[in-house]
């Protein structure tokens, strides 16, 4: 009997960890580097005008650059913010990549308080991380389902963003599960086709 999802999950999560702890801080920092530039290179980076961003945790590409560029470019930025009353995130704008944010509910760089709500439709692209991705899209969190919320108020472009050794054969699914329209790692720009729900 093969076990359900939820207990799939949880062991490619703890092999991902696992595999993480083989990579060194050089090795993500060069890797971080040319996933930016390889999505500096796509129209549809180029041709957004609404993003949403986030500030990567420890082990996490590092797309920090990104913000500057947006904000260079008049793209109008946005960025999750963590809402305990909530239990999960909402989406505030920010307009200086210093000034705008401070340590959050995790240590993670987030928009202050006084920030600007934006609404998730007005987005037309969204840069997304995760544990683990696949090439049909699939996508796997950390487990509290914050990022599945966000993503299914999104119409615009959803890009999965990961180390190569991130991605897997396949990703256990959940009817919750949002699935991406495109894979960035380090190698490869993957758009996903999509054939209908898992």
């Amino acid at each position: 009997m093969h076990p359900d999802p939820v207990t799939r999950k949880a062991s490619l999560r703890r092999d991902i960890y696992a595999e993480a702890q083989r990579h060194a801080l050089p090795e993500l920092v060069a890797d971080s580097r040319e996933m930016v530039e390889r999505l500096r290179q796509q129209p549809v980076w180029q041709a957004a005008k609404a993003v949403l961003l986030f500030a990567s945790m420890t082990g996490e590409p590092d797309v920090w650059p990104l913000i500057s560029d947006a904000l260079a470019s008049q793209k109008t930025v946005a960025m999750p913010r963590y809402v305990s009353r909530q239990a999960g995130y909402e989406i505030r704008q920010i307009h200086d990549g210093e000034r705008d944010l401070q340590p959050g509910h995790w240590g993670i760089r987030e928009p202050v308080e006084s920030s600007q709500k934006f609404a998730l439709n007005r987005l037309d692209f969204a840069l997304v991380p995760g544990v683990a991705f696949d090439f049909a899209g699939r996508r796997l969190g950390r487990g509290k389902g914050y990022y599945d919320q966000l993503l299914a108020h999104v119409c615009g472009f959803k890009c999965g963003i990961a180390f190569d050794w991130q991605v897997v054969a396949a990703v256990p699914a959940e009817p919750h599960d949002v699935v991406l329209d495109c894979i960035l790692t380090p190698t490869q720009w993957h758009p996903v086709v999509h054939r209908g729900r898992f």
